[in-house]
């Protein structure tokens, strides 16, 4: 059953994959939703789409680039005036650029961590400062897997989302004393354009990823591995020594 709010609701990378598909299920909460992105085009193409199925307008699009994060409280600021109070953040943004493992680039390493981790802080403390004097609010944050421990393929990745997720905890342990929940959802394989082209086992769909966030939503979890089966997975991995761990291709 649908959520019983009001409140606006804030997506940070809707544009495709998991954030589209989210978009598209909060739209039929009867909210208002925000969808933000980079590529404005392809955004507003997002929101017809998803308006034209509910048969209402619900998905408003606005134009951000996570990497700007001066510009986080601005935008906040005009969704809630042109929409009302927002009681929901999901922040669905990610890069993960092709890494060979002979390549240690530091410059793909800075825009993962740019967006990934730091344009996450950012849009998780505007809404923490936001939410806490008013004692209501939720907070969504779509890391992954790959934060558990520092994998061979993609360290950049590994160690920006395994930043993103310690973040997410430590605001959940500030939060939820005020009665404002966190939840982070870690995917594994997803299908999204983001994996295009790339072996992906144990893949599922991002609408399959976005039912089970917000399942998890619902249910006010703090964490939860999208599908579950990763949390058995990764507690066999996070568990290798490491002496052993080292010498696996994974």
């Amino acid at each position: 059953m649908p959520r019983k709010t009001s409140g606006t609701v804030i997506v940070v990378g809707a544009s495709s994959g998991i954030g589209q598909a989210l978009a598209l299920r909060l739209a039929h909460e009867a909210r208002p939703v925000a969808i933000l992105a980079r590529r404005l085009d392809q955004l507003e193409a997002v929101a017809k789409d998803i308006n034209d199925k509910v048969g209402a307008t619900r998905i408003y699009p606005y134009e951000h680039d996570v990497t700007d994060i001066e510009s986080v409280d601005a935008l906040f600021k005009k969704i809630e005036a042109e929409h009302g109070e927002v009681d929901e953040l999901h922040f669905v943004a990610g890069v993960m650029p092709e890494v060979a493992l002979d390549e240690f680039p530091t410059d793909k390493d800075a825009l993962m961590v740019q967006i990934n981790t730091i344009g996450s802080m950012a849009w998780v403390n505007a809404a923490a400062r936001r939410f806490l004097p008013r004692k209501a609010g939720h907070i969504v944050g779509v890391t992954s897997v790959a934060g558990d421990r520092g994998r061979l393929d993609r360290p950049g990745y590994n160690a920006s989302k395994a930043g993103q997720d310690t973040h997410l905890e430590s605001i959940r342990n500030r939060l939820w004393r005020h009665g404002i929940r966190v939840t982070t959802a870690r995917p594994g394989p997803v299908h999204t354009p983001m994996t295009e082209g790339l072996d992906v086992p144990m893949a599922i769909s991002a609408e399959q990823a976005a039912k089970t966030i917000l399942k998890a939503r619902d249910r006010g979890r703090a964490i939860v591995y999208v599908p579950w089966k990763w949390r058995l997975i990764m507690f066999v991995i996070r568990n290798i020594p490491s002496f052993l761990f080292r010498k696996m291709s994974v």
